[in-house]
């Protein structure tokens, strides 16, 4: 089914039908998750419908599930190079170039991705400093640069009860998504020159996708996140200790204002962005959902989870091996905390007032 869902999806994007070759894509994906190659191509797709965040997640994911795709590092950098990020895709382009020697376009774009930074840098390129020495022509006038669209980054896929906020510092900013109980295998987060892609990726439950276009630039290697029992946390260095009027980039909004770093004492608390007036203590809502979460009452089989969870979690070694051993023993249908009872034999099935056991066949 699959595969099917691949042929025509790549039947779609050849008749320029990119929006139906990504619904497919996304199909197939679905089917089958691990497949990289499913991943790359849709990261195309998403390129040629100016989705480039989007596009850069496809292209990580294919890229970690199958690192010798050099395609995938080809899409990356594509992408990167559509939103300005040069110095992302050049390490991107180096990594496919690598893996795939004779392709010209690596080279070719290594090159153009070279005289943008250097542009971004106030210098120029060592080929077009020989061509100034040896050909002066007069200077002509530059044109105005046109204003060119960003696109607006929604979730890929929307998620209910799954929120988020941000706060800064002069040197970074923190953004938090409140998600509960997230085992920590689950999150993948990527960082570019001026993107994050977060993805929450849990069995049995609606995937996660938040992949803004950040307001200003940071640094990824400075870049890290946490997992905590409530929510997940993320520190972006900014590359620039600018204020970032919003955590997305929006051509409406005003040019930063610089923040002087050294006017910055130790003992400022940052300031928490809010429609209010007064300042959000960050700290204090954090106490609050802990101390809700210790009060929440469960019902059903819930409770009875949660119950048998806090005493595991308290048992010693030897009360936590006569929990496993008894009721994995039992089918079920014990939980002994005694090791010297458990231990000295075998733990036998014990249903409930009428039922029995039964011995399932295969």
């Amino acid at each position: 089914m699959a595969s099917d869902l691949e042929t025509k999806a790549k039947e779609a994007f050849i008749d320029d039908h990119f929006e139906l070759a990504l619904d497919l894509y996304s199909q197939a994906i679905q089917l089958n998750p691990k497949n990289a190659e499913l991943y790359a191509d849709r990261a195309q797709a998403n390129i040629k419908l100016n989705s480039l965040p989007e596009a850069v997640a496809d292209a990580n994911k294919a890229i970690e599930l199958d690192p010798s795709m050099s395609k995938a590092y080809l899409r990356k950098a594509t992408a990167c190079m559509k939103l300005e990020e040069y110095q992302t895709a050049k390490a991107a382009l180096e990594s496919g170039a690598a893996l795939a020697p004779g392709e010209s376009r690596f080279s070719k774009l290594i090159k153009e991705c070279e005289e943008r930074i250097a542009e971004e840098n106030g210098e120029l390129p060592k080929q077009m400093l020989k061509e100034v020495k040896t050909n002066v022509v007069p200077p002509k006038e530059a044109e105005p640069a046109k204003d060119v669209p960003v696109p607006m980054v929604t979730n890929a896929v929307p998620v209910k009860e799954v929120k988020h906020s941000f706060y800064q510092k002069p040197e970074e900013v923190v953004v938090t998504i409140f998600a509960k109980g997230i085992p920590r295998d689950c999150v993948q987060v990527h960082y570019g020159e001026q993107i994050l892609s977060v993805a929450i990726e849990v069995p049995g439950k609606d995937a996660y996708h938040f992949q803004p276009r950040l307001f200003g630039k940071i640094i990824p290697d400075k870049c890290r996140y946490d997992v905590l029992s409530t929510k997940i946390e993320i520190r972006l260095a900014k590359a620039e200790p600018i204020h970032w009027a919003s955590l997305e980039f929006s051509m409406d909004v005003a040019v930063p204002q610089r923040v002087n770093v050294s006017s910055v004492t130790a003992n400022q608390r940052p300031v928490y962005p809010s429609s209010k007036p007064k300042r959000v203590d960050w700290d204090e809502i954090e106490a609050q959902v802990k101390k809700e979460e210790k009060a929440e009452k469960l019902d059903g089989d819930a409770a009875l989870n949660k119950f048998f969870r806090d005493i595991y979690q308290d048992a010693d070694e030897d009360m936590r091996r006569a929990m496993q051993k008894s009721f994995v023993e039992s089918n079920g249908t014990v939980l002994s905390t005694n090791w010297k009872e458990v231990g000295a034999k075998k733990v036998e099935g014990s249903p409930p007032d009428g039922m029995e056991m039964k011995k399932w066949e295969y």
